[in-house]
């Protein structure tokens, strides 16, 4: 939690400049003796971090110090590239949905190449649409299936279980489905797949 609160910190500071502890600790939701405790540890860690006192002063980032997002781990990046494609349909009634897609695609494309491909590879696996679905412990099975293409079979206990390559995996009002790569203009609502046995086995995907 410290970690990701001084990187919005410094990115804070990269971005806008000088800002009082105040107006830092009403960014972040932190206490002001938070934010000092938070300057004193960046400046251990080497970061030219610049202090000025008195009226007017505040905290800045020195000697036109500049970062990239370059702290997230796969899964994070996986998660930034899902919540930035997920639609706002109160965007589009604001008529700002062409501004929100370009600047989230300017925000993946700032990001480092590994956390950049594996935000673009998450937005092209996973389609999210609805705000609230029921848990179902499949999902998440499925998910990683589609993350490493394995071959699925659904409804695997009864008579007539169905193999399928799935591709993708989407959400919408109607529940979760699953995209197979034999059929994808078909998806498969997950309501319907019962019990499904993912193999060891693994498919070619088609990008």
């Amino acid at each position: 939690m410290r970690a990701a609160r001084l990187l919005q910190m410094l990115l804070l500071l990269q971005n806008r400049g000088r800002l009082t502890a105040g107006q830092l600790a009403e960014e972040l939701e932190v206490a002001r003796r938070t934010i000092h405790r938070d300057v004193d540890a960046m400046t251990e860690a080497g970061l030219p971090i610049i202090v000025h006192a008195g009226q007017g002063g505040g905290i800045e980032l020195g000697f036109n110090y500049r970062t990239r997002l370059t702290g997230l781990n796969p899964d994070e990046a996986e998660a930034l590239g899902l919540i930035l494609a997920r639609p706002m349909p109160e965007l589009k009634a604001l008529g700002l949905a062409g501004a929100a897609k370009r600047a989230c695609a300017k925000l993946i494309e700032s990001l480092p190449d590994a956390p950049r491909r594996h935000a673009a590879r998450a937005q092209s696996l996973f389609h999210l649409e609805s705000e609230a679905l029921p848990e179902d412990p499949r999902v998440e099975a499925l998910a990683k299936a589609v993350r490493e293409a394995r071959i699925v079979r659904i409804n695997a206990r009864s008579k007539t279980p169905r193999t399928i390559h799935p591709q993708m995996l989407a959400a919408s009002p109607e529940g979760w489905a699953v995209v197979d790569a034999c059929a994808p203009d078909q998806p498969i609502p997950l309501a319907t797949c019962g019990d499904i046995n993912i193999s060891s086995k693994v498919f070619l995907r088609s990008e």
